[in-house]
C-alpha cells in the first residue's frame, strides 16, 4: 500500500538499485547503479542537504528567523533550495558560470538568491573553488547566516549512512566493491564507512578527474566533470577512505555518458560517467562474478545546455 507523504522532503532516499545490462565487465561481474536521480531534485545531494538542515535545527544553529548561505557547483544548491523552501529559510548561493544554466535556473525557481563568480572559460579550477568559498564565508559573516560549509560539515554524513543501509539491504549484503567520485568526499566517506562497518572486506574505490588528480598525488588542473575534483585535497578526505583511487578523464566520462544513454537508456551527468568507467576498470581486477555498486549521482536533465 502506498504511503501518503506529508511534504516533498519525505521523498528523499529509498532509491532503486539497478543492474547495467549491456555495459558490463568481461569477467561476469555485475555493476549495480544506485539511482539517485529518483530523489526529488534528481540528485543524491538531497540526502546531504536534508541531513545538514535537520542537524542545524536540532542543535539550535537554525531558528525560525535564520537564513542560510552556501557555495556550490549546482546540485547541492538545488537541494538546499528545495529544503530551505519547505522549511522557510531564505537562501543565498554562491556559484559560477562554470556550471550548467539548468542548475542555476533551478535554484532561482526554488527561491534562492544567487551570486555568480566568473570562471576561466567555463572550467573547474582550484582558484574558482576557493573564490566561491571565500565569498560564501564573507556573506555569512556579514549577515549572520547559517553557513552550510559542505567541505567541512560532517552532519551530511548521516544522509549517506542511509544510502549505505539501502545498498546492503538491496544486495542482501552481497557486495564486493563500492565506487564513488569525490567532490567534498562526503558521499564516499559516509557510504564507505557504513559499508565497511557492515563488512570490512568491501573495497572502497575513489574516483577523481585525471586532469586534476590531486588525491593521488597529481597536480591541480582544470576539468569539466561537474561536482567533483575541487582542485585540492578537501578536508573530509583522508587516504584511508579508499582502497584505491581511479583517475578518469573528462573525455572518458563524457563518452560513457553517451554510452549509458544509447545502450542503457540512462541519461546521467559526467560524474556518473566517471563512476561507471572506474567500475568497469575495477571489475577487471576483482574475482569473476563480483558485485560492484556505484552511483548515478544525478540526472542528465541538469546538463542539457552543455549539448
Amino acid at each position: 500500500m502506498f504511503k501518503m507523504r506529508q511534504d516533498i522532503l519525505q521523498c528523499v532516499g529509498n532509491t532503486s538499485l539497478m543492474a547495467l545490462r549491456r555495459i558490463v565487465p568481461g569477467n561476469g561481474s555485475r555493476i549495480l547503479l544506485k539511482m539517485e536521480c529518483e530523489n526529488p531534485t534528481g540528485s543524491m545531494k538531497d540526502r546531504m542537504a536534508l541531513a545538514i538542515i535537520q542537524a542545524a535545527e536540532a542543535n539550535g544553529r537554525l531558528t525560525i528567523h535564520s537564513s542560510v548561505v552556501e557555495y556550490t557547483g549546482g546540485s547541492t544548491g538545488v537541494s538546499l533550495a528545495m529544503v530551505c523552501s519547505v522549511r522557510g529559510y531564505p537562501l543565498r548561493i554562491v556559484t559560477s558560470d562554470a556550471f550548467p544554466r539548468e542548475k542555476l535556473d533551478h535554484m532561482r525557481i526554488l527561491g534562492a538568491k544567487l551570486e555568480i563568480i566568473r570562471s576561466e572559460n567555463g572550467r573547474m579550477t582550484e582558484g574558482l573553488t576557493r573564490a566561491m568559498i571565500d565569498a560564501a564565508r564573507a556573506i555569512a559573516l556579514e549577515t549572520g547566516s547559517f553557513w552550510v560549509d559542505q567541505m567541512h560539515n560532517k552532519d551530511q554524513l548521516e544522509g549517506y549512512y542511509g544510502m549505505a543501509e539501502e545498498i546492503t539491504s538491496q544486495t542482501d549484503g552481497k557486495i564486493h566493491c563500492f565506487v564513488q567520485s569525490v567532490g567534498s568526499a562526503a558521499s564516499l566517506k559516509g557510504t564507505g564507512e557504513a559499508l565497511r562497518r557492515w563488512d570490512g572486506r568491501i573495497k572502497i574505490i575513489a574516483v577523481e578527474p585525471a586532469e586534476s588528480a590531486v588525491l593521488s598525488g597529481g597536480p591541480s588542473g582544470a576539468h569539466r566533470i561537474d561536482g567533483i575534483g575541487a582542485g585540492y585535497v578537501v578536508p573530509l578526505w583522508s587516504p584511508d577512505l579508499a582502497d584505491r583511487i581511479e583517475r578518469v578523464s573528462t573525455q572518458d566520462a563524457l563518452a560513457m555518458v553517451h554510452r549509458l544513454a544509447k545502450e542503457e537508456g540512462i541519461f546521467a551527468g559526467t560524474s556518473t560517467g566517471a563512476n561507471v568507467v572506474a567500475a568497469l576498470r575495477i571489475a577487471e581486477v576483482l574475482t569473476p562474478n563480483a558485485t560492484i555498486v556505484t552511483v548515478m549521482c544525478d540526472t542528465g536533465m541538469k546538463y542539457l545546455s552543455r549539448g
